[in-house]
């Protein structure tokens, strides 16, 4: 049973106004071609929750298709801070909870396994508790001890690239792994980018690498490229000097304005994003080929 489709159809069908979403990805693999096509969808009131926000969130923000905010960290990784997120919240005008990295693991956890909550030891990082009421402490039956535990985090869609993955959605993840696998299985729903679309023959020949199954994907989308100006391990290298560049962007609303109009609502599709890059930055972010020693399964 083949569940492909295009990303426009994908997001069309599963991301709905005021729905919570969750694009999944640690620096590696962010899918900001779903998040541009989320803008050019014009989707509106959304919960976006990441352990890390992102430049592509940011975007959303800018475009507004925000309400609320559920994150660790925020900020521009390696420059700085995202500066259209922070004024919101400062501001007042965009909702937002903080979490540690560690307790939104702990959120998609409880989420995917269908746990009312989930315990975590106490760490150092009490402020957050002051500040973020959905911390509590319970006291542990078998210790006495008190321990730390955060409620269920279950997005309604989550979208996760990967570098490859059959039309089933059977996907494959290498090099950084993040929350991919927690997201999806905590999501209502799940849609995959993916670098490649394989044979079936080709994921079970390396079944150990195959981080979603398919019987939890519900859309799956041929979009080369999707994490640009983020990075997929064997395909394209982080874009640097793009995320410099945001930086400088967003000093100015009218330059971020300029962009969207351009880079997000002016192409139709990631195709036509990849083809409008400068010939040198596609060239700059080609990797050369490392290939992994072979590993035998064995035929019995």
């Amino acid at each position: 049973m083949t569940k492909l489709t295009t990303l426009q159809d994908a997001v069309a069908r599963y991301v709905k106004d005021g729905d919570t979403v969750y694009a999944a990805g640690f620096t590696h693999m962010i899918p900001f071609a779903a998040g541009h096509e989320i803008i050019r969808q014009g989707r509106k009131d959304l919960t976006l929750a990441r352990a890390t926000p992102d430049l592509i969130y940011e975007m959303m923000v800018a475009a507004g298709c925000a309400r609320k905010l559920i994150f660790s960290y925020v900020g521009n990784p390696g420059v700085g801070s995202l500066r259209i997120i922070r004024e919101q919240l400062e501001n007042g005008s965009l909702e937002w909870e903080e979490y540690s990295h560690f307790s939104m693991i702990c959120r998609l956890q409880a989420g995917a396994t269908g746990l009312p909550f989930m315990p975590m030891n106490q760490t150092a990082a009490t402020d957050l508790e002051k500040a973020n009421p959905q911390y509590r402490r319970v006291k542990d039956p078998y210790t006495g001890v008190e321990v730390v535990v955060v409620p269920p985090l279950k997005p309604d869609v989550a979208i996760v690239h990967v570098q490859r993955c059959d039309a089933e959605g059977n996907a494959q993840i290498w090099g950084i792994i993040g929350e991919q696998k927690e997201a999806a299985f905590a999501a209502e729903h799940v849609i995959l980018t993916t670098e490649e679309i394989v044979d079936e023959s080709v994921i079970r020949s390396d079944p150990n690498r195959t981080v979603i199954p398919a019987f939890i994907v519900d859309a799956v989308c041929h979009v080369p490229y999707a994490s640009h100006p983020s990075y997929t391990q064997g395909y394209y290298d982080r874009d640097n000097a793009f995320y410099l560049e945001w930086d400088r962007i967003t000093e100015d609303p009218a330059r971020v304005k300029a962009y969207l109009d351009e880079w997000v609502y002016g192409v139709k599709d990631r195709e036509a994003y990849w083809q409008k890059l400068p010939a040198e930055t596609r060239e700059r972010l080609q990797v050369k080929q490392r290939l992994a020693a072979p590993v035998d399964y064995g035929e019995y």
